[in-house]
């Protein structure tokens, strides 16, 4: 046999729920007026570092949603030394991602061997048309320096073999210019 409700006990539950709600404080933020404060190291969007863009391709090749489109030329470059040969290289013309078309997955971030692409925590892009989404490269640009710094390193790792050979190289020419001052 089912224990018989009192009639009314249902509205008086909810009466109590809600008095307790209207006590405590509330967890809604109001976005546009209040950012959020968020983690560190957030994914927003894709930054590019231009300068390090070879134009090697991979991210485009690598990207499962083909959102990354890449425009270049090639460029001879003079010999370094006199009776070298000529070098081409690659001029980055284009670089362009469909923000429509992306899953925000990281991969074109990580296969990029030349650490050109960077995570932004910029999440405020958003446009009246989709047509619009497709960010140039100016625009991915402003969004490198939104960056964070890397994180640092444990205090008992090992430097980095690319920090301590530009160390050795800044200190090898800063004795070479002390030595001729000292001879003077």
């Amino acid at each position: 046999m089912s224990r018989a409700s009192i009639p009314g006990s249902g509205l008086a539950k909810g009466l109590a729920v809600t008095l307790r709600t209207m006590t405590r404080k509330s967890v809604t933020e109001q976005y546009p007026d209040t950012l959020p404060e968020l983690p560190p190291r957030t994914r927003g969007v894709i930054g590019l570092f231009e300068e390090n863009c070879t134009v090697c391709m991979l991210c485009a090749r690598e990207c499962p949603d083909w959102c990354i489109y890449i425009d270049s030329h090639k460029e001879t470059v003079p010999p370094a030394a006199p009776g070298g040969r000529e070098r081409s290289r690659n001029v980055l013309d284009r670089f362009a991602i469909d923000f429509s078309l992306c899953m925000y997955c990281g991969i074109c971030i990580e296969v990029c061997p030349f650490d050109a692409l960077f995570w932004s925590p910029e999440f405020e892009y958003a446009e009246t048309d989709i047509r619009e989404l497709t960010h140039e490269r100016d625009k991915l640009r402003e969004w490198m320096w939104t960056v964070p710094a890397p994180p640092a390193l444990d205090s008992g790792a090992e430097e980095p073999k690319e920090i301590a050979a530009a160390r050795k190289a800044a200190e090898k020419l800063a004795a070479a210019q002390a030595e001729p001052e000292e001879g003077q």
